[in-house]
């Protein structure tokens, strides 16, 4: 199972505001495990509290939160119509605005979806900028072949700043604001792993694809030493701050 120190499970099968069709588990081998090394979430066509698909959302709240860094997550993505995985951040303190989404803000690192074949999104979402008055701010890459290839999906932020990478190359940049409604990326955050089907962005699904699964490789998060580091790189064992936080923990 993923390491419960690291991870907890969002539950449920209610759209997510979305329209999506899967059941989200809790601690379901079935939908979230850890395989020869690697972390796997898996989508599969089965039903379950009404829902005709079941899957898994793996939420670091709570556990591993942080306020800018350089996120690299290498993973690969599923394939066919109707997958909609995604590697993306929430605030850990839901209490800006309205005290929900879209002024709470939102980081999208990765978004695939099968239907838009080898094409990889990176948003924000915030106040003034949000997917549901198609005003959110984000661009997108061509990566060929990304369905059959692991690759880093980066988040590099700083308090003047967010960029998004597929390994080497950035696609997308968005300045900070002095606005909290265009800038509420100035706390701390989490990181947020799923698979969704169908949906408003995920679209018609092909039956004929499951079961699909989303594999991280690894998660790494680097931090300046002048800011808070996660407990672990405090420990006295370890060998040194720069070693803890090219790889504080293993995220599996």
């Amino acid at each position: 199972m993923p390491d419960t120190n690291n991870w907890s499970y969002d539950v449920g099968g209610n759209g997510w505001g979305n329209n999506e069709l899967q059941f989200y588990t809790k601690a379901r081998t079935e939908n979230a495990r850890v395989e020869n090394g690697k972390l796997i979430i898996e989508a599969r066509k089965e039903k379950m509290e009404g829902n005709k698909y079941t899957s898994a959302r793996l939420v670091s709240k709570g556990k591993a939160d942080w306020t800018y860094g350089k996120f690299v997550i290498r993973a690969k993505v599923p394939k066919g119509k109707g997958v909609w995985a995604a590697i993306w951040m929430l605030p850990t303190q839901w209490d800006l605005g309205s005290g929900n989404w879209p002024d709470v803000g939102e980081i999208d690192i990765m978004e695939y979806v099968g239907h838009s074949q080898d094409t990889v999104l990176g948003t924000i979402h915030c106040a003034a900028f949000n997917g549901m008055l198609h005003t959110q701010k984000g661009k997108s890459i061509v990566v060929p072949n990304v369905e059959e290839n692991f690759h880093d999906y980066i988040l590099e932020w700083t308090d003047e700043k967010i960029e998004i990478f597929v390994d080497d190359k950035k696609f997308f940049e968005f300045p900070k604001s002095e606005k909290w409604e265009e800038w509420p990326f100035f706390r701390d955050f989490h990181l947020v792993l799923n698979i969704a089907i169908g949906g408003t962005l995920g679209k018609k699904v092909d039956d004929k694809i499951f079961p699909q699964k989303m594999e991280i490789e690894y998660i790494k998060v680097f931090q300046k030493q002048n800011s808070s580091l996660p407990e672990c790189c405090k420990n006295k064992e370890a060998k040194s701050k720069e070693k803890c936080k090219e790889k504080c923990r293993d995220f599996k």
